[in-house]
């Protein structure tokens, strides 16, 4: 028997999916976790070499001055009827280890998370367990969907439907059945290339996601649920949308109806061409609810090509880790807005580290490009290779800096992290720390080249999250070795100041309020 897992979406925390009820008797997977590899995709159209046009509806009458515009709806039809036939049905079997009850007990799927509501139910369901049950491998049934881009038989999907797949089947829209091969799968941005032995088969065209606007219909066509050929649409919601889990693709967020077993479907623009492979959905029931994110087309194309060409991907990374930029960094950074990718962190020997960019740099463009949110950035990176050269816009010290970077490549290992001061300190009085400088013992245990060993915190510093035991590195970007230097930095400021400290093996930015 069956059982495709209901896909649960994306959240600040961990949102936990609705769990098909067949789940649990016949072995197949249970509920989902909220991460990105198990996503819900959206319904798509399908495909053929020459995208069709979508003939205009039949236009309204003139408004009269002053009157409201009447908007005429797009007619789907030509698309559906033409691109159909390339979105196909992908079904996977694979396997998992599971234990044994006991003999004659039946099968156990695997434990759920303590953090899922249904670990409670899970747990009453299948009684207690045994100590010396032996793991067994227990088959697990999984469903998405594609769309054939190449007339020979290349498939893209989600990696998360093939993920761990044993075997995997197509079934296109004539009812044909085909084994298909995984070409090679990408977890980072959830792109997945398959391959049929077929010709002559029909495909989508493909378009441009950099040309979308928000506002502009588009189309799904997927198997939500198991029943193939399902057509949904909807608008654009928004561009360039980054999620808080370990992806760094720009989404596209629409509001088109997304369901369990549309992961890896097309979704088309009105001119019947892909703009991108419906992957996520937002949800706490498991179901649809208004937000469904799609890769877009240009990024999942750059993925495809490599894995067709050597199965792997090479992606690029900078080497900085970064932080949001909130009002009170904008006020200590002394900002216009709230707006750009605030540098917490340089990775010795990165990319960034070559290029001169240091903690407390506040990158507000890429290659001319606004960062707005410090996601914006990794999602950026995500259509980059190692070895492209961009050019940064950084804010330091109240002006604009350009600095050019060569981009690393993210398979490589950083080197140890060599503790570098870039340090804040803090002014005691308006700010509630009690500060010492490091002792020599320290500087040699910790790694760290300087900075002042925070005993107390009370006060604003206290109330922004500011801990004994913390290590004060900087103060809006300036490093900061003695308590005068930091009552000097306190003073100059009048709404807040922005700490960098270094708390364990991380370092943080900590705006605190002192206006």
């Amino acid at each position: 028997m069956q059982n495709q897992a209901a896909v649960t979406a994306i959240s600040a925390k961990r949102l936990t999916l609705a769990l098909a009820a067949a789940g649990i008797i016949g072995g197949a997977v249970g509920a989902i976790a909220v991460n990105h590899n198990n996503a819900v995709a959206v319904n798509a159209a399908a495909a053929q070499a020459n995208y069709v046009a979508v003939p205009a509806a039949a236009a309204a009458p003139p408004a009269a001055p002053g009157s409201a515009v009447a908007m005429a709806l797009p007619d789907f039809t030509q698309i559906v009827a033409r691109m159909g036939p390339a979105v196909v049905n992908i079904r996977v079997t694979g396997s998992t280890k599971t234990a044994m009850s006991g003999p004659g007990r039946g099968q156990r799927g695997q434990q759920p998370d303590e953090d899922d509501p249904f670990s409670e139910f899970f747990r009453r369901f299948q009684g207690p367990q045994n100590p010396r049950a032996q793991p067994r491998d227990t088959p697990v049934f999984g469903a998405g969907s594609g769309f054939i881009v190449s007339p020979d038989g290349v498939i893209l999907t989600n990696a998360h439907v093939v993920r761990d797949a044993k075997e995997v089947t197509v079934k296109l829209q004539d009812r044909r059945e085909y084994r298909a091969r995984v070409l090679g799968s990408d977890p980072k941005t959830d792109v997945a290339v398959l391959k049929i032995d077929a010709k002559n088969l029909p495909v989508v065209p493909i378009g441009k996601s950099s040309e979308l606007k928000v506002g502009e219909w588009v189309l799904a066509i997927g198997s939500p649920f198991g029943l193939d050929s399902t057509v949904t649409a909807g608008v654009v919601s928004a561009k360039g949308r980054s999620l808080p889990d370990d992806s760094a693709v720009p989404f596209i967020q629409t509001d088109v109806a997304v369901n369990p077993g549309n992961s890896g479907g097309p979704l088309f623009n009105t001119r019947g061409e892909v703009v991108g492979i419906n992957s996520q959905i937002y949800s706490q029931t498991g179901g649809y609810q208004g937000l469904s994110f799609a890769i877009p087309i240009d990024v999942a194309y750059r993925i495809k090509e490599q894995l067709v060409a050597t199965g792997t991907v090479k992606h690029a990374k900078l080497g900085v880790t970064v932080q949001e930029v909130n009002q009170g960094f904008a006020d200590s950074f002394k900002l216009e807005s709230p707006e750009g990718a605030l540098v917490s962190n340089v990775e010795r020997g990165g990319a960034a580290d070559k290029a001169g960019i240091r903690s407390g740099d506040v990158i507000r463009k890429l290659d001319g490009k606004p960062i707005v949110a410090s996601g914006d950035l990794p999602a950026m990176l995500s259509i980059a290779t190692p070895g492209d050269q961009v050019k940064l816009d950084v804010w330091r010290d109240g002006k604009i800096v350009q600095i050019g970077a060569r981009l690393g490549d993210a398979s490589e290992k950083a080197e140890p992290a060599g503790r570098e001061a870039v340090a804040g300190a803090d002014s005691h009085a308006r700010l509630g720390l009690s500060l010492r400088p490091l002792e020599p013992m320290e500087r040699r245990q910790s790694g760290i080249g300087a900075g002042l060993v925070i005993e107390d915190a009370s006060g604003a510093a206290a109330n922004a999250g500011v801990q004994p035991g913390d290590v004060l590195l900087s103060i809006n970007g300036r490093a900061v070795t003695s308590v005068e230097q930091v009552r000097a930095a306190v003073g100059s400021s009048t709404k807040s100041v922005a700490l960098l400290i270094q708390r364990g093996s991380d370092k943080i930015f900590i705006p605190v309020r002192i206006g």
